[in-house]
């Protein structure tokens, strides 16, 4: 064994150690590390609860260089799903698959070693998927981001008992700020990575109000025009998806689609900009400001589109399509499906899609 370390030690100073390193590659640059590579970045990895799990995810998307993370979290009896949504550099849909084995990575020549320990050795979501009921991509491509579900039996992995408390949080001597009192629960973990990486907007909620921030993110990010003549949502990135949806029946697909079950009925809500949505945790955790100091603004208020009611909305929806069919006469035109109403910030969008007569 020490021979063939010592030859391996050779080759690398000698060479370039990249072909050292790899078992295969896999394209797009991912590669299956060997086993002595990923034994020499610290093979040995131990989730012990849920919490753990978050962290790994929180990691994966800040090595993806997302700048936005969305974390959707809920429980069923003792169910417990996690949807973790980035604008990261995203998989190709072809290592959907790959990625859940070991050693694969798509950081050969770098590591990172945080609080948490190492990463990127491979390990961390072959580790996630094996201590779970499912792990899977929901949704992601090359530089689309990514949204990855997880579903947990919390009788065999287990969890805080205290999930709904917030860490009390406090601003240390170095100016940051510096947490406090409070479970070590999922909603702990999210806060210290948020700031540990005050760079990287970090979100936590419901299913519901993750699918709410990233219909009211995308849509003031997004040129109006590019949403109106958006005719596939998976287009866009996966985090924008859910702002490209003209009807409450195209959010519930779309949002299902990346992981993210919601109600045909919550859809409208969201549509109607009625359903909360949430803001970066940072903003939420930081201490009140001095009498006199100034708030920072709700930027989620402000961006709120005008809440129209789903029973105002499909009236509205009956009478253009009445107003088509002056149209549709004139010009021997038919309408395909219904027209689709976008509800913004200061404006009503409608869109119809067409087909001529033969």
């Amino acid at each position: 064994m020490a021979d063939n370390d010592a030859l391996l030690h050779f080759v690398s100073s000698v060479a370039n150690d990249a072909h050292v390193k790899v078992e295969e590659t896999l394209g797009d640059g991912f590669v299956r590390l060997n086993i002595s590579e990923a034994e020499r970045r610290q093979a040995k990895h131990d989730i012990r609860t849920f919490e753990d799990i978050v962290v790994e995810l929180l990691r994966n998307s800040r090595d993806a260089h997302a700048r936005r993370i969305f974390v959707a979290n809920s429980r069923d009896g003792e169910m417990r799903s996690l949807t973790v949504l980035d604008d990261g550099v995203g998989v190709p849909r072809h290592l959907h698959e790959k990625i859940f084995e070991p050693r694969v990575t798509s950081k050969l020549d770098t590591m990172v070693t945080d609080r948490w320990g190492v990463h990127g050795r491979g390990m961390a979501l072959f580790s996630v998927r094996s201590n779970v009921a499912d792990a899977r991509v929901a949704a992601s491509d090359s530089h689309k981001g990514m949204a990855l579900s997880i579903l947990s039996d919390t009788t065999a992995l287990p969890e805080r008992a205290d999930q709904s408390s917030w860490p009390s949080v406090g601003i240390g001597e170095d100016g940051r700020p510096a947490i406090g009192t409070g479970p070590h629960n999922i909603v702990r973990r999210v806060v210290e990575f948020a700031v540990e990486h005050p760079e990287v907007e970090v979100y936590i909620g419901t299913p519901t109000e993750i699918v709410a921030t990233l219909h009211i993110l995308a849509r003031d990010e997004l040129d109006s025009a590019r949403l109106l003549f958006c005719d596939d949502p998976e287009r866009l990135a996966v985090w924008q998806r859910p702002a490209a949806c003209a009807d409450a029946a195209e959010l519930v697909r779309i949002a299902r689609s990346i992981g993210l079950a919601v109600s045909e009925r919550t859809a409208h809500r969201v549509l109607g900009g009625e359903a909360a949505c949430v803001g970066p945790v940072l903003h939420l955790v930081m201490p009140a400001p001095e009498p006199g100091e100034k708030r920072r603004p709700d930027i989620f208020r402000d961006r709120r589109g005008l809440r129209v009611h789903h029973t105002d909305l499909s009236a509205f929806r009956r009478g253009l399509e009445d107003a088509f069919d002056v149209i549709g006469e004139r010009y021997y035109v038919h309408m395909k499906g219904e027209p689709r109403v976008t509800i913004g910030r200061d404006s009503i969008t409608v869109r119809y899609d067409i087909e001529k007569e033969d």
